[in-house]
């Protein structure tokens, strides 16, 4: 049975009217510890906890911070100045046609998300658009060919969110192809990236003393610490990434591709990167140039085009990539009598 803190009236309310007052003594106070919020209700610690939980699970954005032996409890700054959002009967549109491309996230906590925005979307129109706002929304069919299955990192991923979200230091287990068993990392994550089909979280990592990359499906437990920490005002995600042909940040090479002139309007009419520049050939064909790192990206780029791309330069990724079509060829040729 629940008892009353020593020395404070009980407060006849409900639970809903106690959650108003917790959530009015949190916005007035620039933080408050669980004995503060419990001797203003008149309930005790354990009441003020499940109090607490029921308000971040509404969706405020609640954190906690020690203050020497204190921990106190406070919101992101600024959080009731987000104005209500409407939207145009064309903006809806757009977001049911790109609704169905968003499938490549089943089995993350992101996936559920957008299928509670859509739900809240529908609850507030006219039938008779939601009704054709979902027609439309069949009208587009992904193939998500080799999609990765991230229904076993469902956990991780809504610890993450929320470390994301909080900028909460996590110590994470990771599993490098190149090493056997998991390695420890303790990491400030800074940005989760979506990159053909995958999800992966760049962050500083502290034991290696610089920003990495990590794959999701390779981590195989997180822990969010209680410290939080600052992303440095110097830091741009995309900047990263621009000398990059993927997102593997290796020493960039300076490379010359040429096409035949069958596929010459398949790349003339794409961005592969932003250090790219496009010569029209006497034949018909392209050469493709650009400057960027990430050896086996490029590699597997230009191997998927068959005969139809030649790598020109540079020199050491053209032999590396003679050396996979000899094998190749000696795979694929016809056995020996």
């Amino acid at each position: 049975m629940e008892r009353n803190r020593p020395g404070k009236p009980a407060k006849k309310y409900s639970q809903a009217a106690r959650l108003h007052d917790i959530i009015r003594l949190i916005e007035s106070r620039h933080g408050i510890s669980i004995e503060e919020l419990a001797e203003e209700s008149g309930v005790n610690r354990r009441t003020i906890h499940r109090d607490l939980n029921a308000i971040s699970d509404a969706g405020y954005p609640l954190t906690a911070e020690w203050s020497g032996d204190r921990k106190l409890y406070r919101f992101i700054t600024g959080f009731k100045d987000v104005p209500p959002v409407s939207f145009t009967l064309q903006e809806l549109l757009t977001l049911y046609f790109l609704r169905s491309s968003l499938d490549v996230l089943k089995g993350t906590p992101f996936h559920d998300d957008l299928a509670a925005i859509f739900r809240k979307v529908n609850s507030v129109l006219p039938p008779r658009y939601a009704a054709h706002l979902e027609r439309i929304s069949r009208i587009t069919v992904p193939l998500l060919q080799g999609r990765r299955d991230y229904t076993r990192a469902a956990r991780i991923l809504t610890e993450l969110r929320q470390a994301l979200l909080f900028q909460n230091r996590v110590t994470i287990s990771y599993r490098s192809p190149s090493r056997q068993g998991g390695e420890e990392y303790r990491v400030d994550p800074y940005t989760l990236i979506f990159y053909r089909g995958g999800l992966y979280l760049l962050g500083y990592a502290h034991n290696r003393r610089g920003v990495r990359t990590f794959a999701v499906e390779r981590i195989d437990s997180l822990v969010i610490e209680g410290e939080r920490f600052e992303i440095p005002a110097d830091y741009h995600p995309e900047e990263r990434f621009r000398g990059a042909f993927g997102i593997v940040d290796e020493e960039p090479y300076r490379v010359r591709v040429r096409f035949v002139p069958a596929i010459a309007h398949a790349i003339a009419e794409r961005s592969w990167h932003p250090t790219q520049s496009l010569s029209r050939l006497p034949d018909g064909g392209v050469e493709l140039s650009f400057t960027a790192g990430g050896r086996m990206e490029i590699l597997s780029w230009v191997l998927s085009y068959g005969s139809m791309a030649e790598l020109l330069e540079p020199a050491e990724l053209r032999a590396e990539l003679a050396r996979a079509v000899a094998g190749m060829a000696a795979l694929y040729a016809p056995p020996s009598h």
